[in-house]
């Protein structure tokens, strides 16, 4: 056998246990690594691995030194806002001066200006700028993005926004899951009349999937947002018509989002900030994953993170994302939420690995085929400067990455000085 590629001389293999369902609870603690290691592709998926030694005897076209460092799965980020126009730096003296979200967003401001900047964009002048993040999220190690639509809020610009991530996907080898998100917000000329707004996003999702713009429909169910019925009236049509669910649920007050991902079998309820004990323990008796959120915590200012700690320990599956966006989090850099889930989640390391690999592709559907490195599966995998597996938690705010591979092809690779 003459393999297309062989990994050589690896430090550490990170192989999180492969399972079309997310790992839960005490399951998250264990993750598998392989010392002195090596692997092999082949069309471009992964063909073999077993020691270093065992590969000294095999062939192959092309092969790599892993200089004794660390390789991973290519890590999955499975909540971002990719596609927006615009930017939001005018708002950070109100940030500063202690304004909450909701409190910018009713002077106007928050997702409704990049709503109106979305609006003013071109498709081309999309594509370019989520191009510029997405370029950016691979070189941080990320094979697998979700992307939300949501700046739009009306026919016209959520279509640009889906058509933009499909063109992305064409563009670009990184696997790309199109996320459905009109009800993102309640545009001006709907105030008070929520229900009719919720209306015209279930009709527009018939469009979407007849168009095959996207995988799945989520909503922000919040105060001052969309209630817990409305929610439940969109997701409930979105799954008649097809759609995976995901929720942006109980981010500042504990409405009942997380109970209503699990009532209707959600992939993912995301955020969680202030989510009851009750949502907790539903969650951890379900194989909905709670994708948390802790930059977005971080980046407004705030105190209390998400529970963590209770919902692994209480035996729920938990992942975490960037929840890139132009507003609350202004960062593609997934390495530095694993080091915020160290610091403010208290998750450890291991977690922190099945976090953001197989349980991040779980929430976004893609459990069978992201996020670990199991024979079959496509050869995704990221070569890190580092001597194990616990330095990217503890070395934060900076790139690790020195090598991202997809369908074994380099994409990315550190260029040395000199």
């Amino acid at each position: 056998m003459i393999y297309d590629l062989l990994v050589y001389n690896i430090g550490q293999l990170i192989l999180p246990k492969y399972s079309p369902k997310p790992l839960k609870g005490q399951e998250m603690k264990v993750l598998q690594v392989m010392e002195n290691a090596a692997f092999a592709v082949l069309d471009g998926k992964i063909a073999w691995y077993g020691t270093d030694k065992e590969s000294k005897t095999m062939s192959a076209k092309h092969r790599m030194d892993g200089g004794h460092k660390v390789v991973s799965p290519g890590l999955v980020d499975p909540h971002t806002h990719l596609v927006f126009g615009g930017s939001r730096e005018h708002e950070l003296p109100m940030k500063q001066a202690g304004l909450s979200y909701l409190e910018i967003l009713a002077k106007g401001g928050g997702i409704l200006s990049t709503v109106e900047a979305t609006k003013l964009a071109t498709e081309d002048e999309l594509v370019r700028k989520a191009s510029f993040h997405l370029e950016r999220m691979i070189s941080y190690g990320v094979t697998t993005i979700e992307a939300k639509s949501g700046y739009g809020l009306e026919r016209e610009t959520e279509l640009k926004q889906l058509r933009v991530i499909r063109r992305l996907q064409e563009k670009y080898p990184a696997e790309i899951v199109s996320t459905f998100l009109g009800p993102h917000a309640v545009p001006s000329c709907y105030k008070g009349k929520e229900d009719d707004f919720i209306d015209e996003m279930i009709g527009l999702l018939k469009e979407i999937k007849q168009e095959k713009l996207a995988s799945f429909a989520d909503i922000f169910c919040e105060t001052g947002v969309f209630s817990l019925g409305q929610s439940r009236r969109y997701l409930q049509k979105a799954s008649e018509l097809g759609f995976g669910l995901k929720i942006h649920a109980d981010e500042i007050d504990p409405l009942g989002g997380a109970e209503l991902a699990v009532d209707l079998g959600a992939a993912s309820a995301d955020h969680l900030v202030a989510a009851s004990d009750e949502g907790i323990n539903r969650l951890s008796k379900s194989d909905t994953v709670a994708v948390l959120l802790p930059g977005t915590t971080f980046y407004l200012g705030k105190d209390h993170y998400a529970k963590a700690r209770a919902l692994i320990d209480r035996g729920a599956a938990v992942a975490i994302a960037t929840d890139f966006n132009p507003g609350s989090c202004v960062t593609e850099n997934l390495q530095m939420i694993m080091s915020l889930a160290a610091l403010k989640l208290k998750m450890t390391a291991e977690e922190i690995w099945n976090a953001v690999t197989i349980n991040a592709a779980n929430a976004i559907g893609k459990g069978k085929e992201a996020g670990t490195l199991e024979i079959g599966q496509q050869a995704d995998f990221v070569l890190w400067d580092v001597p194990n597996y616990r330095y990217i938690p503890y070395h934060f705010g900076v790139n690790h990455a020195e090598y991202v591979y997809i369908g074994g092809r380099k994409i990315w690779g550190r260029q040395p000085y000199g």
